[in-house]
């Protein structure tokens, strides 16, 4: 790793090394919070979880090689060097703060209510056309994964794409300290995470807590299609992207092409050239148009931001399309709130035949929950699904709000009972929409699906 020594370390984190001074000069060669993928010559950070301390495992991180443990206590017996810090998980933060400053690339923080892996996915596919790009992976994108995504950082990256998600105040002004990202990348602003951040007012200023952490000469991407995001005023240079006419990068001569993609032409000022996108659903125009504006910002030639359009593909249950030869399965199940469920029935409505969506308890909405699921419902119905089937302790409102919009809807109190009916549910040539917040774990039914 890049001039990453256990003695800048401990500089770094404020900490008291323990060891060998022999070792000080010493460069490691990795980070890890898990014994289990511990190489030699890797920083252990032993972190205290809920249900487990990593304190416990130090000593079988050292049977593994570890170099350096990264800790709050000095383990018994010495296994091995250790630098003892108050609060790991701070240490942690400042160490990728320290890291991330020996890079000079363009850094893209990601963020938003809805759709950050997308944009995500989508701006390091575009980047990835011109430059070596560093991505944020799995859902490391908290005040433990940002660190860890950080350290993946090494000589041959170009630039980077991280994902910044948070559901409490003062969450984003600790990513930004760590991050300090180049360019800052806005998608939406909803009714995500409510429980703590109050109203979309409270979601705006939670989320441009990063903005204190960008650089004057900064760029800001940001949804001009968003209502929120449309009134955002900042020290630094907002490009807006969306559909509408006034906004810098747009999209125009837009063909929905069902659950193959969609066509489209972007516009910004004089350069027009035609897009692609090979995955399902309306909104990942807005996506697209995104990472185009990135593109945009550093260099890419139409051709460069057209192709790695066309290069994405969907990450887990994000709207990835399963056809079982007798359903087309969309399966959405990864993460769900207000907006995003609305962005895909959108989609849904816009294909043939039969139209059946699943929705399962969307998660963190504080008081306003039960509300916001009988909304949900009834925007489903207004689109002209033939079938609302909904599941989950919140979910029954969800079921009335579509009944009371018109449409037709059943009501299931868990996946047990409902994966019972599906086949009386459900009809060969049905499009089939599966939504939920994550700790539903609605992946049981898409199961179910490809089984009928």
């Amino acid at each position: 790793m890049k001039e990453l020594t256990i003695g800048n370390i401990t500089a770094a984190v404020k900490g008291e090394y323990f060891g060998s001074p022999a070792l000080a000069g010493t460069e490691i060669a990795s980070v890890t919070t898990d014994s289990r993928t511990a190489t030699p010559g890797c920083l252990f950070a032993a972190i205290r979880g809920e249900n487990s301390d990593g304190h416990d495992y130090i000593a079988s991180a050292a049977a593994r090689g570890t170099l350096c443990a990264l800790c709050e206590c000095r383990p018994a017996g010495g296994a091995l060097p250790v630098i003892v810090v108050k609060n790991t998980v701070e240490a942690l933060g400042d160490l990728a703060a320290f890291y991330r400053s020996r890079f000079n690339i363009p850094v893209v923080g990601i963020t938003g209510s809805v759709g950050k892996t997308t944009a995500k996915e989508m701006v390091s596919a575009v980047l990835s056309q011109r430059f070596r790009v560093h991505k944020t992976q799995k859902n490391f994108n908290n005040g433990l994964g940002v660190p860890l995504t950080l350290f993946g950082l090494d000589n041959s990256c170009e630039a980077a794409a991280v994902e910044l998600g948070i559901s409490h105040f003062g969450e984003m002004h600790r990513l930004g300290e760590i991050v300090r990202p180049t360019m800052a990348l806005y998608t939406t602003i909803g009714s995500a995470h409510l429980e703590y951040l109050g109203d979309f007012d409270g979601v705006l200023r939670a989320k441009t807590e990063l903005l204190e952490f960008l650089p004057r000469d900064g760029v800001v991407f940001a949804n001009g299609d968003d209502a929120a995001l449309r009134g955002l005023n900042c020290r630094q240079r907002i490009v807006r992207f969306g559909l509408a006419q006034d906004c810098a990068v747009r999209a125009e001569r837009i063909r929905f092409l069902g659950v193959d993609g969609t066509a489209f032409e972007i516009v910004s000022g004089s350069r027009r050239f035609p897009s692609r996108i090979n995955a399902y659903g309306v909104h990942m125009i807005c996506v697209a148009l995104g990472a185009a504006a990135v593109g945009l910002q550093l260099g890419l030639t139409d051709a460069e931001i057209a192709e790695g359009i066309a290069a994405y593909r969907p990450v887990g249950s994000r709207a990835g399309i399963l056809r079982t030869g007798r359903l087309t399965v969309i399966d959405d199940c990864y993460n769900a709130n207000p907006n995003s469920v609305a962005a895909a029935v959108d989609s849904l409505s816009l294909l043939g035949g039969r139209r059946v969506c699943i929705l399962g308890d969307m998660g963190e909405l504080g008081k306003n929950a039960e509300a916001l699921h009988f909304e949900t419902g009834a925007h489903a119905a207004g689109k002209g699904l033939e079938l609302v089937i909904a599941c989950g302790t919140l979910s029954r409102r969800t079921a009335e709000g579509a009944e009371m919009a018109g449409g037709r809807a059943v009501y299931f109190p868990d996946k047990q009972a409902l994966t019972a009916a599906l086949p009386s549910l459900i009809r060969t040539g049905d499009s089939v929409l599966v939504k939920a917040s994550r700790s539903q774990s609605f992946e049981t039914l898409v199961e179910a699906l490809k089984n009928l």
